[in-house]
């Protein structure tokens, strides 16, 4: 048994008392009420998902296995002569919770290599699909193909114990998580750089490699190693997390709960933020006559946005109550690495200005900037231009969070989900009083 699958069975074994626990002895315990709003809302606020992979804070931001981003890079062995961690060693630490050492982490990372060849009908049928094809469509169709290789499908129907479940969903999604930077890379080369394609190199990481194979030199690497542990989890109740664990509780393997998820993922109002932000910052620098303007200047145009019924995109989120440490993150690589690219000088004055600017107007709860106000200026720096692909770029992250979330449901036991719903009728029936919550059957 591999090292992380060893260590990763001892915590599974550990944790299983707990939620056994919790079931027997306390499953009546309330953990919070759900209000007529909240049901029409889109659940926002509804207590009804568990997890201990990540953790969203409103003043700490995201807490990886209650690591601050911070703690977190902190934590994590670099990978050998780079400034970030490798994806490898991340991926330990959200399975186990407890970060690897370097040698875990190069023995991780040498089994992700020899997980990655790509069968040649994931090719095939990228090729088979028409150029224009958006690239989430691609992603997402390649992932559901290579479900004839789920080693979970094949166990489950020769008989598996349920206790066992974990073993082989580790198995699927440790080989799709090292395969999915590959296929990324195949489409991204395909469809934006005249179909020359770069061949694998053993010798990197997973982060490493995608840089290599996509064609952009360093510091790249250490981009792609950010970019994807910034955005591998947010809590389990975004589209995309809870997508994937939905569709996987009804025990469809990781092939199937991922490209589900992915398919969440590429809507407008969950992955596109990024390229949206980096559309209106080139719109405002246009408007502004392709000048750096002074804080004067950006804070009328803002105002005038304001007041002509706009909102400033990549301000603000549903949670957090800060700045999105996430963006902080971003930001000091900006600072380090590009600090006179003209549209990061943009993004650094937005900073300066939109948040108070947000606050004397008093609509945002939150008037700081969330992830997506920075990382495709990023992109767009070291030429990657094309911001449809952008959200193949999320997804990649996103996958090592929900990966790992599937991986401990399977473990725990977790069953299917099924929640209750009601009709238009009950909900007015019970705003008028007419009929009480305990005459509805709740099964």
């Amino acid at each position: 048994m591999a090292k992380l699958k060893e260590v990763l069975f001892r915590k599974i074994k550990e944790h299983r008392p707990r939620t056994q626990s919790l079931l027997k002895n306390s499953s009546d315990v309330r953990v919070g009420e759900v209000t007529i709003g909240q049901v029409i809302g889109g659940a926002r606020g509804v207590r009804c998902l568990v997890t201990d992979i990540s953790y969203l804070d409103p003043y700490e931001g995201i807490r990886f296995r209650g690591k601050t981003i911070p703690e977190s890079f902190a934590a994590l062995p670099k990978y050998p002569g780079r400034a970030y961690p490798s994806v490898e060693a991340f991926y330990w630490f959200l399975l186990t919770g407890d970060p690897p050492t370097q040698q875990e982490a190069d023995e991780l990372t040498r089994e992700f290599v020899s997980r990655r060849p790509l069968p040649q009908y994931v090719i095939d049928l990228i090729r088979a699909m028409p150029r224009d094809t958006h690239p989430m469509t691609m992603f997402s169709a390649a992932i559901l193909a290579m479900q004839r290789e789920s080693l979970f499908v094949k166990r489950y129907n020769e008989g598996l114990k349920k206790d066992d479940y974990w073993d082989p969903m580790y198995e699927d999604c440790t080989n799709l998580l090292a395969k999915i930077p590959l296929i990324a890379a195949y489409i991204y080369r395909m469809k934006y750089r005249s179909d020359i394609h770069i061949p694998s190199n053993n010798e990197l990481d997973l982060g490493g490699n995608f840089a290599w194979q996509m064609g952009f030199p360093e510091p790249c690497d250490d981009v792609a190693r950010m970019h994807f542990i910034l955005h591998s989890d947010h809590e389990s109740g975004n589209v995309c997390s809870h997508t994937t664990h939905l569709v996987a509780s009804a025990l469809s393997d990781a092939y199937y709960a991922l490209s589900a998820g992915m398919n969440g993922l590429a809507g407008p109002l969950h992955g596109l933020a990024s390229q949206e932000v980096l559309r209106w910052i080139m719109n405002v620098r246009a408007e502004l006559g392709n000048k750096i303007p002074s804080e004067e200047e950006m804070k009328k145009y803002v105002w005038d946005t304001l007041e002509s019924g706009q909102v400033v995109p990549g301000y603000g989120h549903a949670v957090l109550r800060k700045t999105d440490p996430r963006y902080t993150a971003q930001r000091e690589f900006c600072l380090k690495h590009l600090p006179d690219d003209p549209l990061f000088k943009y993004v650094d004055l937005l900073y300066k200005v939109v948040p108070d600017i947000l606050e004397k107007q008093g609509k945002a709860k939150n008037p700081w900037p969330n992830v997506d106000a920075q990382s495709g200026v990023i992109h767009w720096h070291y030429g990657l231009t094309e911001w449809d692909f952008y959200t193949v770029l999320f997804g990649i992250g996103r996958a090592i969070g929900v990966l790992a979330n599937i991986i401990w449901d399977r473990a725990l036991g977790y069953p299917i989900e099924r929640p209750k719903s009601l009709t238009t009728k009950m909900l007015e029936d019970l705003a008028s009083n007419t009929i009480r919550l305990e005459d509805i059957p709740a099964d």
